[in-house]
């Protein structure tokens, strides 16, 4: 008969011969008081398996003066400073003797070891020990806990304090790799490599990891994405099937575009880290502003925030804790909600093979009698109409100024997402400089020199922030976008979000009206009323619409 632990043994480097030396090798019988539960730990792998072996070397050797046998020796690779992670073989340790009553006594090598979390954690043991006389002994530091509470409690809180103390250097480590553009460990996202503290392309993902950024670019929702990968038995790093969400998260993450994130930690109930992070997260911006790289990227940055703003058009609100989004139907009609009833004025919704009044639908004919038309007749004959209508405009018309301007913030949201950072990125200097002032005018706790070195510093990021706003905040060239017939051209590759945004940006609406018998043959452009942008507006209609908005609004707020 084997002991139970002998797996774990073997799996510490241990030899049959020595573990027969320390007496680990034959099952410990004997009574509780004669036998004993050791608990070796270590936080990470830089604890090498010689320095864990000679640990249980020493703590056997002790047991052997004492007249102990080891019951079972208990390993595990955990952090004891973390009130979120489960030391799932510590709490067995505890129970073979609280609740077991297998032994009595529990060798640990420091108190470290045992915990950092203090006498929250290992004052209750205490307890719970002593009301079963039972013990804890630290071999390294020769305490027992039936002699010396005080100590082992005066260490466990030292512990903690080393853990912080040590936290704290890991974050500011982590911090200043981050400042200087390196990867500091982790899961590299698809399609991507950690070399040298930096990323790179991964031969062997890279080219699908594109193909997915280019399927996402393409407007392919990430359901399709997965269903298309699958069908083709392409699979994920660890060998399994593609998910919705897994390709959500690739497109969020910052790193996947070769920058630096800056995330957000998660929270339990009472306000504590859970050891997550929210997904994506935000690039880490430098002194000047700008985000700061790590390496090569699947993506570049700009694609990122086009993915992002493609991917948010198609979110929203959810009914879930903590306010998250939820996914919806991608826009697949030309005119949903651009069409309008020409008999009460409302929008008119897509209702597969037709338009039809969003209002009949929903709220039946006593609401009103409906309009409704051939989808692809429709969606045809406004083809037409926009370019017959951009075909007759001159280069200086309002309406091609409105299509250019606004077709550049649909295709090119970076821009707006640059002169949000930079704008953060200017108040924050700004909130330096103040601070500064305060520190040296006021409180009086900066020598002129430093005051003079930092002041200079945060002026010269100051003026360089201002600057790059100003650039951003030009006009843009929209020469390109000037002919009516790149206009056109552009119209026929824009796809379905495309022709809808240069619809809105050129017409405040359509007006369908209604058949005047059933199986009327009037040309469908003949029923539409269109309204340009640089056409006056019909005041009755514009009063209809009015009216149609104030009694959606009052019938929302009923409900």
């Amino acid at each position: 008969m084997e002991r139970e632990d002998l797996p774990t043994l073997r799996a510490l480097g241990f030899e049959e011969t020595e573990l027969k030396h320390l007496g680990l090798w034959e099952p410990a019988n004997g009574l509780p008081a004669d036998l004993a539960e050791m608990y070796v730990r270590r936080s990470k792998k830089k604890d090498t398996l010689s320095t864990l072996r000679e640990q249980v070397r020493r703590m056997c050797a002790h047991a052997d003066g004492e007249g102990k046998r080891i019951r079972h020796v208990w390993f595990e690779q955990k952090s004891a400073s973390k009130s979120y992670v489960r030391r799932e073989e510590f709490e067995k340790t505890c129970a073979a003797i609280t609740e077991a009553g297998l032994s009595k006594t529990l060798y640990v090598f420091k108190t470290s070891r045992l915990s950092r979390r203090g006498m929250g954690q290992v004052g209750l043991l205490l307890d719970e020990f002593e009301e079963l006389q039972a013990r804890i002994y630290v071999v390294a530091e020769h305490i027992d806990s039936t002699r010396s509470r005080f100590l082992l409690s005066l260490f466990s809180e030292q512990a903690r304090e080393q853990a912080a103390d040590l936290s704290q250097f890991v974050k500011l480590g982590m911090d200043a790799h981050k400042a200087d553009g390196k990867w500091t460990g982790g899961v590299t996202p698809f399609g991507l490599r950690s070399a040298g503290g930096r990323l790179e392309h991964d031969p062997k993902e890279y080219p699908l990891s594109r193909r997915i950024a280019e399927f996402l670019l393409d407007r392919k929702t990430p359901n399709w994405i997965a269903n298309t990968l699958n069908k083709e038995g392409a699979v994920t790093r660890h060998g399994k099937k593609w998910t919705a969400p897994g390709i959500i998260s690739l497109a969020h993450a910052v790193t996947w575009a070769g920058l630096v994130a800056q995330r957000e930690r998660q929270l339990d109930e009472k306000g504590r880290w859970n050891g997550k992070y929210h997904r994506g997260g935000t690039p880490l911006l430098g002194n000047d502003g700008h985000p700061i790289s790590c390496g090569e990227g699947v993506i570049t940055f700009a694609e990122h925030v086009k993915i992002k703003s493609i991917l948010a058009s198609r979110a929203q609100k959810g009914t879930s804790i903590g306010d998250r989004t939820r996914g919806k139907r991608e826009v697949v009609a030309l005119l949903s909600a651009i069409l309008r009833c020409g008999l009460c004025n409302g929008p008119m919704a897509n209702g597969g093979v037709n338009y039809r009044c969003y209002a009949r639908q929903v709220e039946g004919s006593t609401s009103c009698k409906g309009v409704s038309t051939d989808r692809k007749r429709a969606d045809a004959a406004v083809t037409a109409m926009w370019l017959n209508h951009v075909l007759s405009l001159t280069p200086e018309s309002p309406t091609i100024h409105a299509i250019a301007k606004d077709w550049l913030a649909y295709d090119d949201p970076e821009k707006e997402a640059r002169k949000a950072q930079v704008s953060a990125a200017l108040e924050s200097a700004v909130g330096r400089e103040m601070k500064l002032e305060k520190e040296f005018f006021v409180l009086r706790r900066m020598t002129e020199e430093r005051y003079d070195g930092l002041r200079t510093e945060v002026a010269e990021q100051i003026v360089a922030l201002k600057a790059e706003l100003e650039a951003l905040s030009r006009k843009a060239d929209l020469s390109p976008l000037m002919d009516p017939f790149s206009l056109a051209e552009l119209w026929e590759g824009a796809g379905i979000g495309g022709q809808r945004a240069l619809l809105k940006a050129a017409l405040t609406g359509i007006t369908l009206a209604p058949a005047k018998y059933r199986g009327d043959r009037t040309p469908i452009l003949d029923r539409m009323e269109e309204r340009w942008k640089d056409n006056s507006v019909n005041p009755a209609m514009e009063a209809a619409w009015d009216k149609w908005e104030e009694r959606r609004t009052k019938a929302a707020t009923a409900k």
